[in-house]
């Protein structure tokens, strides 16, 4: 996938589309890392580049049960934490099941203004509001997105110095010029743990 979408055909493209990128940056943060380095903790955080991954599939699979209707299970959403059992590609790999079954409810649903309920029971969303829209709940998906896109970048950036646009020409096979080098995996690339 490049650096930025491609035209859209409408509004439901749009939203899938940049989702979808979204999630290409967050999981570009970790191309190249072993497990280990996916579990460090490199800043004054709590936060690691695979729990990211790993808290943000849950989330989209959680708020993709509140567009169904399904009861609220938050069990996992607020969890950063990638453990020593668990690898990389196996979160990667359940991030990509999640958004194959997104993309498939979004293309499902005909108004994406249907009124999804604001779940009661979660005590941070709002009182005052009866419900969102399936676009609220796609926003609201690109934006979480995003931001730990970016808390991916920072760890990345602190565990071997590699940065998005480097990550992204290593992956996509980009050539080198003169105001652009792909990331190379050196061994001195790896930082400390904190």
């Amino acid at each position: 996938m490049p650096g930025m979408i491609g035209p859209v055909a409408d509004e439901r493209d749009g939203l899938l589309g940049y989702l979808a990128q979204q999630r290409y940056v967050l999981c570009l943060a970790a191309y190249g890392l072993t497990d280990e380095q996916a579990r460090m903790r490199p800043t004054a955080s709590a936060l690691c580049v695979g729990g990211l991954i790993k808290h943000v599939a849950a989330t989209e699979l959680a708020w993709m049960n509140v567009v169904l209707g399904n009861p609220v299970d938050d069990t996992g959403t607020a969890d950063f934490r990638f453990g020593h059992d668990e690898t990389l590609a196996d979160v990667i790999g359940e991030y990509e099941r999640v958004a194959t079954g997104t993309e498939e409810i979004v293309e499902g649903i005909a108004d994406l203004g249907m009124a999804v309920r604001v779940p009661s029971e979660v005590p941070w969303f709002p009182d005052d509001v009866a419900a969102w829209s399936v676009r609220w709940v796609l926003l609201h998906l690109i934006e979480e997105t995003a931001r730990h896109a970016g808390h991916a970048d920072i760890l990345r950036e602190s565990i071997d110095g590699a940065t998005a646009f480097p990550l992204m020409a290593a992956a996509e096979g980009w050539p080198e010029t003169p105001w652009l080098k792909p990331w190379r995996h050196r061994s001195n690339n790896v930082g400390s743990s904190r």
